[in-house]
């Protein structure tokens, strides 16, 4: 029993200790995207089994998302990275996203009789 208690102890102190590192380049990818945007937000979405999508809002109004394997780590991750973290994608913090033509004529292509990307 003691040894089955060791290798469970020692499984979950290698699980944490890959979660701590994933969350740690997820935190720097976080803020090289608030380096070059001049500052981030962010919302995390849970997204199933795949884990957890962050999505982020530069201040100028650039956009991005990232995928964390769970909710906790996509926590870290934005915990290190030292962003706001909002609760929705809503509101006065979704009015910060700027799109341009792509994502213009992208979702018109997607509409029946849209003009489609090329």
């Amino acid at each position: 029993m003691a040894d089955t208690k060791q290798a469970d102890e020692t499984a979950d102190a290698k699980q944490a200790a890959k979660a701590e590192r994933k969350a740690g380049r997820l935190a720097k990818r976080i803020s090289a995207f608030a380096k070059e945007h001049g500052g981030a937000e962010g919302q995390i979405a849970y997204i199933g089994e795949r884990g957890a999508r962050i999505v982020l809002v530069g201040e100028d109004g650039g956009w991005g998302d990232l995928v964390a394997p769970t909710v906790a780590v996509a926590e870290l991750a934005v915990g290190k990275a030292g962003i706001t973290v909002h609760e929705t994608f809503d509101g006065e913090f979704a009015a910060k996203v700027k799109t341009g033509p792509y994502e213009w004529t992208r979702m018109a292509g997607i509409q029946i009789g849209g003009p489609k990307n090329g």
